[in-house]
């Protein structure tokens, strides 16, 4: 079971099995209709391309389930599928149950294609462990060893501090339940990458980074695409085991939920992360009190909350890391439905809230901000310039990368991330 948990989706022969099943698959069903393959061939996907359309509109526009439009990528990958089911339901009466099961197959083989293909472009489940969820299932919960000693003295700065040869070589994840103390709210499981230089004795002061997702999604999508253990692993490696404690928090509360990040008629959701996740962690884990050695950040939905806590919250977090962020939170494309559900319509409080506007009224000097997005995530890149041209002239130490060649996908994530560190640790003058 543990090599079937190892197989990678997407490269390697999983990969190349799918191209030749939707390739093999594809062919059959046209060859079943070469007689009028040309009009098929136009009518069906005539058909898919608008089925595709109307499911998006509806998901976007009419059901607001997702804020922004989805990639084009997926879209384009969506068609195929669609095709093939067009194609495998559309009979001739000559059709025998052989022709008609060998169609079913064939169909089938397609739709894991397209499937295949648009898991590939979100970069977000790269093996089965991935997909199963059996990886993150084996954390641990945090144990009492790991814990902040109460009273406890803290431990010497990075500057004095020397890695003892028994150090570990890798970091060690664990889960924890962050309560709602204040707020009342109520999230999922948070996880925690604690450091090699974190399980020495003794422990040196370590700065924190406090991470969200996208939307819909969880904290364990940093786990899986953003593939945040061997990131900070790496990280630590080049630097003598030193590496922030990271809590990825859940802003949400489940998969399908959309908070906004911020105290509203939905949730409680900006006292939770204002409040509630830093006491937490400074009452539970051994890590630096001084906020300019604090940091949040997240990707999409998280990227667009990390600004908010950036903005609303420079006292607690000066430092933000903002992958493919939005323009400001949304509930839908339609503005006004954002602020009829969150604020009863009311703009003003809604916008007293949102990063855009608070960088017109603030100065935040002091602070700093790491943009990215995918080159070829045009609608995300736009608002990346523009949340960096008013970081700019808000005070803010700004820095904007374009992942070339990555789209609205973790890729673009896990190849931001080491600039993204060392923006950090420029910042919290780490040593090298």
């Amino acid at each position: 079971m543990d090599f079937l948990s190892d197989v990678s989706l997407v490269d390697g022969p999983f990969l190349w099995f799918s191209i030749v099943c939707g390739a093999g698959g594809g062919v059959y069903l046209l060859w079943r209709r070469r007689r009028r393959w040309p009009l098929v061939v136009a009518a069906s996907l005539a058909v898919s391309v608008g089925v595709v359309a109307l499911v998006h509109w509806i998901l976007i526009d009419l059901m607001a389930t997702f804020s922004e439009n989805l990639p084009f990528e997926t879209l384009a990958w969506s068609v195929p599928a669609v095709m093939a089911l067009v194609l495998c339901a559309f009979r001739f009466p000559r059709n025998t149950a052989k022709g008609r099961s060998l169609s079913v197959v064939a169909m089938l083989g397609v739709v894991l294609l397209s499937v295949v293909q648009v898991n590939l472009y979100f970069g977000l489940n790269n093996s089965v462990a991935d997909l199963m969820g059996t990886a993150v299932a084996r954390i641990q919960p945090l144990e009492s060893g790991l814990k902040r000693l109460p009273g406890g003295n803290p431990g010497p700065a990075l500057s004095t501090w020397k890695p003892p040869e028994s150090m570990p070589k890798t970091g060690t994840l664990r889960k924890a339940d962050i309560p709602g103390t204040i707020s009342g709210f109520t999230a999922r499981d948070a996880y925690i990458y604690l450091p090699p230089a974190y399980q020495t004795t003794p422990r040196p002061v370590l700065p924190v980074l406090v991470l969200f997702s996208g939307q819909p999604g969880g904290p364990a999508d940093w786990l899986t695409g953003g593939q945040l253990r061997s990131q900070l692993d790496r990280y630590a490696e080049a630097h003598h085991g030193i590496a922030p404690v990271t809590v990825v928090v859940d802003p949400n509360g489940s998969g399908s939920a959309n908070t906004m990040c911020m105290d509203s008629l939905i949730a409680p959701a900006g006292t939770y992360l204002s409040q509630d996740v830093p006491a937490w962690i400074k009452s539970t884990l051994d890590v630096s009190t001084d906020p300019q050695q604090w940091a949040v950040g997240g990707f999409s939905f998280g990227g667009t909350c990390a600004m908010q806590m950036g903005t609303v919250h420079p006292e607690i977090f000066p430092t933000v890391l903002a992958f493919s962020a939005e323009r400001e939170p949304a509930l839908a494309k339609d503005r006004n439905k954002t602020i009829g559900d969150a604020f009863d319509g009311d703009a003003a409080a809604f916008e007293a809230k949102t990063p855009l506007v608070l960088m017109q009224q603030r100065n935040y000097a002091g602070s700093g901000v790491y943009l990215t997005a995918g080159e070829t995530d045009h609608e995300f890149t736009a608002y990346m310039h523009e949340l960096a041209d008013a970081a700019k002239n808000a005070g803010f130490e700004t820095e904007e990368h374009s992942i070339q060649h990555a789209g609205h996908s973790w890729d673009a994530v896990v190849r931001g991330m080491p600039g993204a560190l060392d923006f950090l640790a420029t910042r919290w003058r780490l040593p090298r």
